[in-house]
């Protein structure tokens, strides 16, 4: 992963080619990737979860460009579905209004830049019902869709903004789901029944 990705730097960083960055200073976007960032940008390409991205942002009215590592960030999300701040399709990294501009978050988008490498791991968009599946666990377990989630937990709970909840007893979420007594009596065995 990238680390910081581009945009502002904190003080006393230094970009890839070792100078020093100033505070305040960006980088340039057409900065040279990385071998890992990419694989992952070619493996998200041919697996079609970026272009399926692109094609989300372009029917959803985003505005997108280029960002760092490789990602395009597809600014001024407003539908309600994900209700997150921050989503991401492939190499595709989706913002609502509030967060126009995404450099000011770099754990935010190390966060989302995860998510990416996730979507290339998973073959594309295989991802989204393993992640699905993955949100259901979590919500048995913890009444939360993210605190047992294996991808929210790889790419880092607390930088996507997401508190640990602590696991539920599943025999007590059995318990709970089995149904109580019938209302009716018990009818009994033909030996009990009274004779007559």
């Amino acid at each position: 992963m990238t680390g910081l990705p581009a945009g502002r730097l904190l003080p006393g960083k230094q970009m890839r080619t070792g100078k020093q960055v100033r505070p305040g200073e960006r980088l340039r976007t057409g900065e040279r990737l990385r071998t890992g960032e990419r694989l992952r940008a070619v493996a998200n390409w041919a697996n079609l979860s970026t272009p399926a991205g692109l094609v989300l942002a372009r029917i959803t009215g985003c505005r997108v460009r280029r960002g760092a590592g490789g990602l395009r960030y597809a600014l001024g999300y407003r539908p309600p579905l994900p209700a997150a701040g921050a989503f991401t399709v492939g190499n595709v990294v989706f913002f609502r209004p509030a967060l126009a501009r995404p450099e000011s978050h770099p754990v935010l988008l190390a966060h989302e830049g995860r998510h990416c490498t996730q979507y290339a791991l998973c073959l594309g968009l295989p991802f989204l019902p393993l992640y699905f599946a993955a949100a259901g666990w979590s919500w048995l377990r913890t009444g939360d869709p993210a605190s047992r989630n294996v991808f929210e937990r790889a790419a880092g709970l607390e930088a996507g903004g997401y508190a640990e909840r602590p696991p539920r007893p599943l025999a007590a979420l059995w318990r709970s789901r089995r149904p109580g007594p019938p209302d009716h009596p018990k009818r009994p065995e033909r030996s009990q029944r009274p004779l007559g």
